[in-house]
């Protein structure tokens, strides 16, 4: 018998989201008879513990008994159990400073940790996450800025809906200016921005004419790929050289700073990947964005003035236009910026179902089946030991990153 465990979220702030509904945990008992899920008890999840107990789930104190222990965000090196296996979004890929204490922690407890992030299809494409509730809410809240900054319109928040199907129904009769807006990227962030704009109306324009005329319509465009990206020498854009070799290639995007009214980012960015502008940029007479929803939310990274996050209560800055300094959001002389990191939960129950229903059809067979080249190349850390595809960590683990 395997037994998997739910933890209770120990990150501040408390992340909401569960990686499986009660309904999920039910439909893996009636068809696995080898496999037992249970939940540690918490009050602050968007299901609750009398709804995992309708549902058959054993509430639990501690997880000192379960094989693999599934979770959201990092947890606290305080609530981590040696020698297990452990399932979450650990953000120490890219070195992330603030994480370095707990992946020190993981290797000399001996755990075994796999990363949601890492888990890809052969093409690197990734196979779970939350991205598009993510796109979803970072577009509903990026519009939302907008129509506060511009007293054009008004839009709630996402947060008091109490599902996605409700929050379709508040845009029923809300009338959008003519406005143009750029989305970047082509994931699943993408696709909830996307779909936001298909259900407010606005209306889709090929990059090319996006750029060359304006609309008495409210429109958007999507640029990704060839049209965001080109080779520094042959101008040309190839999708696995790019990801390989990125710093071989410039960005192409700064036309549309002078052609947008709102920014979506949603582009995915690394150190080497450029930026879509340069901060100085924003100084030019021209620059129209006064909106940016930077939805991958990189600080300093494909959006340069992005100055870190801020909470689902308070998601929209200012950057000044002169200092770059943080404002308030909604002034004359600034650009705003919509960067939070845990969007999704601003819609935590479908955002849940979406990603059990993606982690119970791609992942729990071969996690549960003794393992696969995909779990491989999403496991960090093996048994405390770093894996041969991460050893490029190897610094970041052992406290000797730039020494």
């Amino acid at each position: 018998m395997i037994r998997i465990g739910l933890i209770k979220e120990g990150k501040t702030p408390a992340d909401n989201r569960v990686a499986l509904t009660p309904a999920q945990c039910k439909w893996i008992h009636k068809n696995s008879s080898d496999i037992k899920v249970v939940v540690q008890s918490s009050s602050g999840r968007c299901f609750s513990d009398r709804e995992y107990g309708i549902a058959g789930v054993e509430i639990v104190e501690d997880l000192n008994d379960c094989d693999i222990i599934l979770g959201i965000k990092e947890v606290p090196v305080s609530q981590l159990i040696p020698n297990k296996t452990y399932m979450f979004f650990s953000h120490t890929r890219k070195k992330q400073p603030y994480n370095q204490k707990m992946l020190q922690a993981i290797i000399e407890r001996g755990i075994t940790l796999i990363d949601y992030e890492c888990l890809e299809h052969e093409d690197g494409e990734r196979i779970i996450g939350f991205g598009f509730f993510a796109g979803v809410v970072g577009a509903h809240n990026g519009i939302m800025a907008y129509g506060k900054r511009t007293s054009a319109f008004n839009l709630d928040r996402v947060y008091k809906q109490r599902s996605f199907r409700e929050l379709i129904h508040t845009y029923f009769g809300l009338k959008i200016p003519n406005i143009k807006i750029v989305a970047t990227g082509s994931g699943r962030v993408a696709h909830g921005i996307v779909e936001i704009m298909h259900l407010l109306g606005i209306h889709e324009i090929e990059p090319d004419e996006y750029l060359s005329r304006e609309f008495s319509y409210p429109v958007y465009t999507q640029v990704k790929g060839a049209d965001l990206y080109e080779h520094k020498q042959t101008k040309q854009y190839n999708r696995e050289h790019f990801h390989s070799h990125p710093e071989e290639y410039r960005c192409k995007f700064l036309p549309y700073v002078f052609s947008s009214d709102i920014l979506m980012n949603g582009v995915y960015w690394d150190k080497n990947i450029p930026r879509l502008f340069e901060k100085e940029m924003i100084q030019d007479p021209g620059f129209r964005i006064q909106t940016i929803a930077d939805i991958t939310d990189d600080a300093g990274g494909s959006v340069p003035i992005n100055l870190g996050d801020q909470s689902i209560e308070d998601p929209v800055y200012g950057v000044d236009k002169k200092t770059f300094q943080k404002t308030a959001p909604y002034l004359s002389g600034s650009v705003d910026v919509m960067a939070v990191g845990n969007l999704p939960n601003e819609l935590p129950r479908d955002a849940s179902r979406y990603f059990g229903e993606q982690l119970i059809k791609h992942v729990f067979e071969d996690l549960l089946g003794g393992g696969s080249v995909t779990i491989d190349k999403a496991t960090i850390v093996k048994d405390g030991k770093l894996t041969a595809h991460f050893e490029y960590l190897r610094d970041y683990a052992e406290g000797t990153l730039g020494k």
